[in-house]
């Protein structure tokens, strides 16, 4: 590898709003804080909630629920 062409790769850490931090490295010279992270994610947490706004999944099934169930 050429000498003084790479970026520096150093030690960063990523500190969530709800308290998780992650030690990483990267060529960002500073620390990041994020919004959300799997620890606090709906989505990894398992506290995922579907909105159906109008009835749209009901309107779905009951549209097309008899040709899904069979087959």
């Amino acid at each position: 590898m050429k000498e003084g062409i790479h970026p520096k790769y150093e030690e960063v850490t990523i500190s969530c709003s709800c308290g998780n931090s992650i030690k990483t490295r990267s060529t960002l010279c500073q620390d990041l804080h994020v919004d959300v992270c799997s620890q606090c994610h709906p989505f990894y947490t398992g506290k995922q909630k579907v909105i159906d706004a109008g009835g749209r999944i009901d309107k779905f099934k009951k549209r097309f629920g008899s040709r899904i169930n069979k087959g």
